[in-house]
């Protein structure tokens, strides 16, 4: 059997799930499953929680405007999520949507809006952004949801980080040349990495104060992303990237 099954339609849900157990379905889930897929009484489709692991279940019709899902049997058991918090810089509606997105696939356990002095967007939605997380969790295979923070000031989310946590802070203006190498240093020495936060600004840049104020922590590692500058929801993906692939599950 394949790693993942792509082949079944698969949906969050907000029900506990066990073997034998049935989930009534709200209404946007049956109209997506009965209307836009066209699935049948017995068709298959996985569920996911968030804490109980992923399980096959059957479509159960009850009525026209009714149906439930009829819990089989787990196929994947719960997994911890990766300890990596996300700070950005929320920005304008769809590339706010993309970002969400590309954190969630990219292994964010906590996405956590900070307000700088260049942030672009004026209000937060978290109910979008947790709907936008969800949407990249059922599509992508991801068992453990990640926590949806309100949107804080950049001083007071910094002030809420452990001072254990290391906080990569992505800087356009950082002199740091090989951000592989800076990351690697981070590793204690029996080759374990600490609990991390990825911080990513606005199209704007920080502010000066904004950058001594990350620079007085301990514990932060500024990094430039190469050559270029790139949009925040670019960088996002290539600061996430390189974290994985040097402290995080991709080795």
């Amino acid at each position: 059997m394949a790693r993942y099954d792509f082949r079944s339609p698969r949906l969050f849900v907000e029900a506990p799930l066990a073997a034998g157990a049935r989930v009534a379905l709200t209404a946007p889930h049956l109209h997506y499953l009965r209307d836009v897929l066209r699935l049948k009484p017995g068709d298959p489709v996985l569920v996911f929680n968030g804490a109980d692991g992923e399980w096959r279940a059957a479509l159960a019709e009850e009525g026209r405007r009714s149906a439930s899902l009829l819990v089989e049997d787990q196929i994947r058991p719960q997994t911890a999520a990766r300890d990596l918090h996300y700070l950005f810089a929320p920005l304008k509606r769809a590339r706010l949507d993309y970002l969400v997105q590309k954190a969630v696939e990219m292994g964010a356990s906590r996405l956590q809006p900070v307000v700088t002095r260049h942030t672009q967007a004026e209000r937060v939605n978290t109910s979008r952004l947790r709907a936008n997380a969800i949407e990249a969790a059922e599509q992508c295979g991801i068992l453990a949801l990640p926590e949806v923070a309100e949107p804080l000031p950049l001083f007071r989310a910094l002030s809420a980080l452990e001072p254990g946590r290391c906080l990569v802070f992505c800087d356009e203006d950082a002199p740091v040349a090989d951000p592989l190498a800076a990351l690697a240093a981070v590793r204690g020495a029996d080759g374990t990495a600490p609990p991390l936060a990825v911080l990513i600004g606005p199209e704007g840049g920080f502010s000066e104060d904004e950058r001594a104020m990350l620079l007085e922590r301990d514990g932060v590692i500024r990094l430039a992303l190469g050559p270029r500058i790139l949009r925040a929801d670019t960088a996002a993906v290539a600061a996430l990237a390189l974290v994985q692939a040097v402290l995080g599950d991709w080795g």
